[in-house]
């Protein structure tokens, strides 16, 4: 119920009681009826009431205000006023159901009268298979409402000249006289009640914003059958700084682990705003804290912190340890039809590319390397700009630049596009192209392209752990999964690179999909030392998976997934870090989406990966994580 329409039903009912008695008066003397009339049942359409319904009744019979009428809304106070909910509500059309009359008795003149008036003129409408629903009874207000109901009905036939008995006239008159303190009192609570309304529409929180939120926890364990091999020089720095480092062979060093890491639980949560200005726009801002260091992280090799073995909400979500963090800020709007624009200092690159409609981490897939290509994308959340262009049902094409701002990475060598010294377009930047294609809402096929600038912001150690020249890498390193440098320690400029991406998804029954990725990445290898070659770093990555709609409930999403994350096909040896001995790693998910009711979910997963760190020797490392999904 909007508040126009709850003011011209005010409006309405003040003026209605003074022009029908008016007219009635003018008409009896003057009419001769017919014994017979044909029976205007209005239709919704033609009803002025169905437009405009009682806003006591709507509220009430839709549960917004449980159980309260006029005289409890009247009483309440302001505060208490300010919270109750006036959106509006579909289905009743009209306030008053006669055969649930309370202080007026079935056995009463009134109600039949009511009841004569209603058959015959069809000035009360109920749902649209013509019942009534709803058990609250209606006090002698609420029916003083539907006979203004009624009298809205009588008005618009007499005005539009239309045949009035008349006996019903004179019932009218009788019935206006017999309710005429509760008309009158109904008005001015009518009148307080518009008041309120007024209040909380200038005190409510915001006219345009939506406040939302998500709570995860995470329970989880890790562990290796054996030994681990990891191309870093130093397992006691912390897990989010290890650094590849080479030997005075200038191979890259290994270090082995050998001790299992503990069970953690830890929390991961999202705060949304979401503002419009006109309707179709929406300003987004997103705060994002986290206390994850997930248990298989123990085992990486430098420049993989979060990536295999990693359920996607298992992170800080910032630098630190439950630090409030603003993780995306941007805003969309429409420029003509099918075109929109995104700009913002914080764009998530992940919300407009490489989607699949079984790989969205809080349904389906729920590990990194899983829910997202691991060879894109450079920058998770960037500075810039995003175009989307629906060219018709089936295809769709998107265009994004962005430069690195991304909100859990540190300041001293990130979030570049915000720093003076290196700016929106000196630094790691990316740009994405991607058309997308709809089968029959059964399938989606996405080609992606993405060029990229990728920043050297990776410090190359040696054995005593001094700093020997940046390369790049890590989590601003895509399509490179590790370390790249000169391949001797040292420096090597900023790294052009190209991605190309398939990813699909495909219903292809009720209870069955299939998704999957390739890609592949070239990187180029620009060394500052002028007595060493150029050079590339070539890869690719697969996925392919089942997933199971529906499963064991309603809502509910069981998947499977296989990936291979960085298989080097080029340049292993500028690889400080992500190469191993040649072999290559691939994992196994088993991850079921189960939804409690609207608003928790509880999400077990099993990750197994293989070849860790891509070195044939290395045992298995497994995974389990339990997830408890809050939405509100």
């Amino acid at each position: 119920m909007s508040l126009d329409m709850f003011k011209q039903w005010n409006l309405a009912l003040k003026n209605n009681l003074s022009l029908i008695n008016n007219l009635i008066l003018l008409l009896l003397p003057l009419t001769v009826f017919s014994t017979t009339v044909v029976k205007a049942f209005a239709s919704e359409e033609s009803n002025p009431i169905s437009q405009s319904p009682n806003p006591l009744q709507e509220l009430q019979d839709f549960g917004y205000i449980d159980s309260i009428v006029l005289d409890d809304l009247e009483a309440m106070p302001l505060d208490e006023a300010n919270e109750i909910s006036l959106e509006d509500s579909n289905g009743l059309s009209q306030v008053t159901n006669v055969n649930q009359l309370r202080d007026v008795d079935p056995t009463d003149w009134a109600y039949e009268a009511l009841r004569s008036l209603v058959d015959r003129y069809g000035c009360i409408v109920g749902f649209p298979d013509q019942t009534y629903r709803g058990g609250k009874a209606l006090s002698r207000y609420e029916f003083a409402a539907g006979l203004n109901s009624c009298l809205n009905q009588i008005e618009r036939l007499i005005i539009s000249s239309e045949a009035i008995l008349k006996e019903d006239l004179e019932t009218i008159q009788r019935l206006i006289e017999e309710f005429q303190a509760e008309l009158a009192t109904l008005d001015q609570r009518i009148d307080n009640l518009d008041d309120r309304v007024a209040f909380l529409e200038d005190h409510q929180f915001s006219t345009t914003t939506k406040f939302t939120g998500n709570i995860f926890f995470n329970f989880t364990g890790a562990a290796a059958g054996d030994d681990v091999l990891a191309e870093t020089n130093n397992l006691n720095t912390p897990l989010t700084i290890r650094r590849a480092a080479r030997g005075t062979d200038n191979e890259p060093i290994v270090s082995n682990i050998t001790d299992n890491p503990q069970i953690t639980f830890s929390y991961y949560s999202w705060l949304n705003f979401k503002t419009s200005f006109t309707g179709k726009d929406t300003l987004v801002t997103q705060l994002v804290a986290g206390n994850g260091n997930s248990p298989a992280n123990t085992f990486i090799s430098a420049g993989l912190y979060n990536t295999f073995g990693v359920p996607f909400t298992d992170q800080t979500g910032a630098p630190g340890a439950s630090d409030v963090a603003v993780r995306e800020l941007f805003y969309d709007f429409p420029v003509v039809d099918k075109l929109r624009f995104v700009v913002g200092p914080r764009i998530n690159w992940y919300r407009y590319f490489d989607n699949n409609a079984y790989t969205f981490f809080l349904t389906g897939a729920s590990s990194y390397n899983s829910s997202g290509g691991t060879l894109v994308n450079a920058i998770d959340r960037g500075s810039g700009a995003v175009a989307i262009y629906d060219i018709n049902d089936l295809l769709t094409f998107k265009l994004g630049y962005l430069g690195e701002n991304t909100e859990f990475l540190p300041s001293a060598f990130f979030n570049t596009s915000s720093d003076p010294d290196k700016g929106l377009f000196s630094a790691t930047q990316t740009l994405t192209a991607e058309m997308d294609f709809a089968i029959a809402n059964r399938a989606n096929i996405r080609l992606i392209y993405t060029r990229s600038t990728l920043d050297n912001n990776q410090p190359i150690l040696d054995a005593d752990g001094n700093i020997t020249g940046f390369g790049i890498g890590g989590a601003t390193g895509e399509p490179v999964y590790g370390v790249a440098d000169d391949g001797s320690g040292g420096t090597i400029g900023d790294a052009p690179a190209d991605t190309f991406s398939l990813n699909f998804d495909w219903t292809v029954v009720d209870w069955l999909g299939l998704f999957g990725r390739y890609s592949y990445g070239s990187t180029n290898i620009l060394p500052r030392n002028p007595d060493i070659k150029d050079g590339e770093v070539n890869a690719q990555s697969f996925q392919v998976g089942l997933a199971f709609p529906d499963l064991g409930k309603e809502g509910a999403l069981g998947s499977f997934s296989f990936v291979i994350p960085f298989d080097v096909l080029d340049g292993e040896k500028f690889l400080a870090s992500g190469g191993g001995d040649g072999g290559t790693q691939y994992e196994f998910e088993w991850t079921y989406f189960y939804p409690v009711n609207r608003n928790i979910a509880i999400v077990p997963a099993f990750y197994l990966v293989a070849n860790p760190n891509n070195f044939e020797d290395n045992p298995n490392i497994y995974t389990g994580n339990l997830r408890l999904q809050l939405s509100f």
